[in-house]
């Protein structure tokens, strides 16, 4: 099991438990008797879907792919090729804007490791004619993976943790566990309501802030939020602010006015995936493609400090802006 961090805290009928893993801190907490096995069961999980999809790793599934680039088919498992699937799902749902053949350009930049930096036009350019989600072939019979070219390479990164997020709450309820909350770095899920009965209040993120600042909250009971932001990874050069979500027609980093998207839904996955999708549309077309979604809302943050949702979001929870630096506005 690949661990970095390990902390348990007990309260009363409850237990959190914290580990490092998919590049991320992920602490989950759960309410009963069996709630330390069932934590332990699901870190376990996490830990099984982190060898496996974990780019930076040689030996993980995902890598063996990228290896074989151009070359050949590469065995997986269920878990794997489903992650695979359902990215090419929404590559193509986005017509290529989200894009699970990105490897290439995120290595590139390097952006939320120590080898970031700004890459030159040529290079972009280069890798560029690499992304195309329509030159990952899958083989279902024998569970097979294969990238059409040379030196193309699959990341999971925007699509992986939400996975784990669904695959924490499934074995959580197996467990007999009725409340409780996963938090995969950004990724939240909450299972039930609160002990009491009450639904789950969670803050929505401050973009202009580190981790842990709100400027908003709302409240759920089993629902998924997943957020993506120009806050999580960027570096700066000659005054300039570089983030880690990457436009594949350009090759930098996206520019359209927003600063965070927040993705609400019943499946961590989807969630995942489309928050990343819709902060690449940006606000028109990102709010155009969630109202046209069933089980889905969004919560849009601009650079101005606007907030923009969709309509699920006023008529089913209690959303409410907590900064008065952030102003509600409507798509007009």
């Amino acid at each position: 099991m690949f661990l970095l961090v390990s902390c348990t805290k007990r309260e009363e009928n409850s237990i959190t438990k914290t580990n490092f893993l998919l590049d991320t801190l992920i602490q989950i907490t759960a309410y009963g008797e069996n709630a330390d096995k069932a934590i332990d069961s699901a870190f376990d999980r996490i830990s099984e879907i982190h060898n496996k999809m974990n780019v930076n790793d040689e030996n993980s599934e995902v890598s063996k792919i990228n290896k074989l680039a151009g070359r050949g088919y590469q065995r997986v498992s269920g878990d794997t090729l489903y992650v695979i699937k359902k990215g090419l799902f929404y590559s193509a749902l986005s017509k290529g804007r989200f894009d699970i053949t990105i490897g290439p350009l995120v290595k590139l930049w390097g952006i939320g490791t120590d080898k970031a930096r700004l890459p030159d036009k040529k290079e972009i350019e280069n890798v560029i004619s690499l992304i195309n989600y329509k030159d990952v072939i899958i083989n279902e019979d024998k569970n097979e993976v294969m990238l059409k070219k040379e030196n193309m390479s699959i990341d999971l990164g925007a699509i992986a943790k939400g996975y784990a997020a669904d695959e924490v709450i499934r074995i959580l309820k197996e467990n007999g566990i009725k409340s409780a909350v996963a938090d995969l770095g950004g990724n939240i899920y909450v299972l039930g309501s609160k002990p009491n009965g009450k639904p789950w209040r969670i803050g929505i993120q401050d973009p202009f802030k580190s981790r842990g600042s709100t400027f908003a909250a709302i409240e759920v009971k089993d629902k998924t939020l997943v957020t993506s932001g120009t806050y999580e990874r960027f570096f700066i050069k000659n005054g300039k602010r570089y983030h880690h979500i990457l436009d594949v027609k350009t090759g930098y980093p996206v520019e359209n006015g927003l600063v965070s998207v927040t993705i609400i839904g019943d499946s961590s996955i989807d969630c995942d995936a489309l928050s990343t999708t819709v902060f690449v549309l940006g606000l028109q077309e990102g709010m155009k493609l969630i109202e046209s979604l069933k089980g889905y809302d969004a919560i849009f943050v601009t650079q101005d400090k606007k907030v923009y949702v969709t309509s699920g979001i006023k008529n089913y929870y209690n959303f409410n802006i907590t900064n008065e630096e952030f102003k509600m506005d409507n798509l007009r």
